[in-house]
């Protein structure tokens, strides 16, 4: 069956920090589009899974804008917090995505556990899952996930969401301390997307 020729990609978010990552990992041969482009909201997300979310945004957003379009949903885990914000990631930040908020929320959640947490290698991991909508006749998925811990304060202003107090495994630096051209090479989008490029 031949490829399905597309020239237009619509990255399935209102995230800035994610529109410029994914931007940066499609190639640069297609016309780029972003839902606010067409005053579209993002929808409610309420799968049970990333890879659920990731659905749901990027069937809609293709739907509406009769595109193919490619959607993440990514989210911390903490094993001390039972794995949580996890799918709840940005609503951890309130109604407006405040990640401040939500960094104060998972250190206020830590202390409750462990009071002696910063002292200790507080495992986590960043997960990302992704969906191709409308490019074949269905989606198709990857998953990624970067394994590390938590650091015992914010550092760095590079990056967003939780990426200040994000160490990846072997690493000193704080995804948000990390140069964004080192991190996209190591990251859990990137090696979602690492998985279905041959896709596009």
């Amino acid at each position: 069956m031949p490829k399905k020729k597309i020239e237009k990609i619509v990255i399935g978010s209102n995230n800035k920090g994610k529109i410029k990552e994914i931007r940066d990992l499609i190639p640069k041969k297609y016309r780029i589009f972003t839902p606010s482009q067409f005053k579209l909201k993002s929808p409610v997300e309420n799968g049970k899974s990333f890879k659920e979310n990731s659905l749901i945004k990027a069937k809609k957003f293709s739907l509406k804008t009769n595109m193919v379009c490619i959607a993440d949903d990514s989210g911390l885990e903490i094993d001390l917090l039972n794995k949580k914000p996890g799918i709840y990631s940005a609503r951890w930040g309130g109604p407006k995505g405040d990640f401040n908020l939500a960094i104060k929320k998972v250190f206020k959640a830590l202390d409750k556990k462990k009071k002696n947490w910063k002292e200790k290698k507080i495992s986590a991991r960043f997960i990302c899952a992704l969906t191709i909508f409308g490019l074949k006749k269905k989606p198709i998925f990857s998953v990624g996930k970067i394994e590390g811990y938590i650091s015992n304060e914010q550092r760095g202003l590079k990056g967003f969401g939780y990426d200040p107090i994000f160490i990846p495994k072997g690493k000193r630096k704080t995804f948000g301390e990390m140069d964004p051209k080192k991190k996209y090479k190591i990251d859990h989008r990137y090696k979602a997307f690492k998985k279905i490029r041959k896709f596009l």
